[in-house]
């Protein structure tokens, strides 16, 4: 049953109608992180602190983390860096993969994403880490349909940000992004999980993409069943017209639930 029975269904774009295979990377990167907005430095810092308590008092790294559904997007992965041996991007759209891919190449990522890692270098587990030849050295790009993760293997911790809730309109294929995420992280894996705020959809180089407009509470809801110690901070800065602002959700994934 749905988390949302007062919407519609009918009528709204699905996943599988959105324009993927025509995503313009650089231009989301130039209305979202070619100058760092507040909002996002601040999901950044969050995000630092949050794996960094996870991990304090430890010198083990987990095997594996994972940002699921990366797009063109570096910082879930920068958070990750100094607690893991491999990091997985998983990633559906043809244009950014190829993105991604030239990002763990041997020049490194390129210098819009500095101002992120100036963030997390705050924090002393980061601050000796060199993370362009880190970054490529850790860190792998594998294609992949959030919708076709069940049965994968399951990793230490991982990351989702503006996925679920940026990739259709339909509440249930909202719902079943939140729960595949949640199902691919092993018991006790910290995460990170980060929304548009009652988003209305986004136009990237003319195309308009699909969202689902969700709320902190929504966001509480169907990940409380799965988390343990959920936080959802609530952050009231816009990056365009069309959201009310940015939610981050951070926890620990429950040992109890399957």
């Amino acid at each position: 049953m749905s988390l949302y029975p007062g919407r519609r269904v009918d009528n709204m774009i699905r996943n599988a109608d959105a324009r993927w295979s025509a995503f313009a990377p650089d231009s989301y990167i130039d209305i979202n992180y070619r100058i760092s907005g507040e909002a996002d430095l601040e999901i950044v810092r969050l995000m630092r602190d949050h794996f960094s308590r996870s991990f304090a008092g430890t010198t083990a790294r987990p095997a594996r983390g994972v940002d699921v559904g990366a797009g063109p997007n570096l910082y879930p992965a920068l958070a990750m860096l100094p607690w893991c041996e491999k990091i997985t991007l998983l990633e559906y759209a043809l244009p950014n993969i190829a993105y991604l891919e030239r990002q763990t190449s041997g020049r490194g990522f390129e210098p819009v994403w500095d101002a992120f890692w100036d963030v997390l270098r705050k924090d002393a587990a980061y601050e000796d880490v060199e993370p362009r030849s880190r970054f490529g050295e850790v860190v792998q790009v594998e294609r992949a349909n959030l919708f076709d993760l069940d049965g994968w293997q399951r990793w230490g911790m991982g990351t989702m940000c503006f996925v679920a809730e940026s990739m259709t309109e339909c509440p249930a294929e909202f719902e079943r992004g939140v729960r595949t995420f949640m199902n691919v992280l092993e018991a006790g894996a910290p995460f990170a999980a980060a929304f548009m705020k009652e988003s209305e959809g986004y136009i990237v180089n003319g195309i308009r993409y699909p969202a689902f407009r969700v709320g902190a509470e929504g966001v509480r809801e169907i990940m409380g069943e799965y988390v343990e110690e959920l936080v959802v901070h609530d952050l009231q800065h816009t990056v365009r017209e069309g959201h009310e602002g940015m939610l981050l959700a951070l926890g620990r994934r429950k040992s109890s639930c399957s």
